[in-house]
């Protein structure tokens, strides 16, 4: 298991929403002076924050966030098989994020299109495991149940299923879903219910839904 960077991952997302240099886009009733406190950057202070991050963060430096998440992080993991470079990684971490899971689990190809996450990445804790066999010795040693997510013979619907608050939620590739041995390693599988034509939401949706079912049950604010 093992964290990963890519050479040519993007930058950081300049949007419209940001705010400008100390005291522009300072907080309602805050000083005039550029505040103190050493989780806020003096370059973004001076220059002002485009980030897409949320007001709580504005200015903040990045390891000031992220360890300000850690302290709050839920106990879901999330896991994903990637033998096809799949382009829903990206979306999936960014919800990850958005939802505050504890880690992302990047099971397979180590490399993976980080453009859909949007450097959610650099705030979200990422591991590599080569394959299922190293991804489910470790979750068994940290305890956690593997749920896998996919519309297969034996799923339960996500809102009336068992999913336990420490877990890990283990999601497939769009198209194929997951693999047989990745099925064999879950010790239960959940799917979304669905009332359309098609036999499959995209896979980056397809995660955004359960994780929010998990937050629903389990998240305290």
């Amino acid at each position: 298991m093992s964290a990963e960077r890519e050479q040519d991952e993007p930058e950081e997302p300049r949007l419209p929403h940001g705010v400008g240099p100390w005291p522009d886009g300072a907080p309602e009733g805050a000083e005039s002076d550029p505040p103190a406190d050493p989780r806020y950057d003096p370059e973004l202070l001076a220059q002002g924050d485009s980030r897409n991050v949320v007001d709580r963060y504005r200015y903040w430096r990045m390891d000031a966030i992220v360890a300000d998440l850690d302290e709050r992080r839920h106990p879901f993991h999330v896991a994903i098989e990637n033998w096809q470079h799949d382009m829903n990684i990206g979306s999936i971490v960014r919800s990850a994020n958005a939802f505050l899971a504890d880690t992302v689990h990047i099971i397979g190809r180590r490399r993976w299109n980080r453009r859909g996450a949007m450097v959610t990445d650099r705030y979200q804790h990422v591991v590599h495991h080569e394959d299922v066999t190293a991804f489910q010795a470790w979750a068994a040693g940290e305890g956690l149940p593997i749920i896998a997510v996919d519309n297969v013979e034996g799923s339960l619907p996500v809102d009336r299923a068992d999913l336990p608050e420490k877990c890990i939620l283990l999601f497939g590739q769009e198209g194929p879903g997951l693999s047989a041995e990745a099925q064999a390693a879950a010790s239960g599988a959940v799917e979304i219910t669905q009332y359309g034509s098609t036999r499959s939401l995209n896979a980056g949706a397809a995660a955004a839904v359960v994780m929010y079912e998990w937050c629903r049950r389990w998240a305290t604010g």
